[in-house]
């Protein structure tokens, strides 16, 4: 009967411990999203690879680097300056929908994210 119970509540918690995972789970590569940075209407894409390219709408290039989940949050490392990581808040958004993400350092920045788009370096 104890073996019972305790092969019970064993998968009753590894299965809560499954679904908790599921909500906090999301996947940014191969995901595209827009915004306004500095003014400027941009298209950040994220490739399968976890490298991200970030050009206006006009196809000025703007910024490229790595991007990866930390948690709930995905960090930026820019190729361009020597800054350092910067992690934004993120979870699970669909095509056409947008959120509000917010920066380690206080940022706000409204997101909306759109059909995956590959970017390449400018030439």
């Amino acid at each position: 009967m104890r073996i019972t119970i305790f092969l019970t509540a064993a998968v009753a918690l590894c299965a809560g411990a499954t679904a908790a995972n599921a909500k906090t789970a999301f996947q940014i590569n191969s995901t595209t999203w827009t915004y306004v940075d500095h003014g400027k209407q941009v298209r950040e894409s994220i490739d399968a690879s976890g490298n991200y390219i970030e050009n206006t709408i006009g196809g000025k290039h703007v910024d490229h680097g790595t991007a990866v989940m930390k948690g709930s949050k995905v960090c930026f490392t820019s190729a361009m300056d020597k800054k350092g990581p910067s992690c934004w808040t993120t979870r699970p958004v669909r095509i056409g929908q947008s959120m509000l993400t917010r920066s380690d350092k206080g940022e706000k920045l409204r997101v909306r994210r759109v059909a995956y788009v590959a970017l390449s370096m400018p030439k």
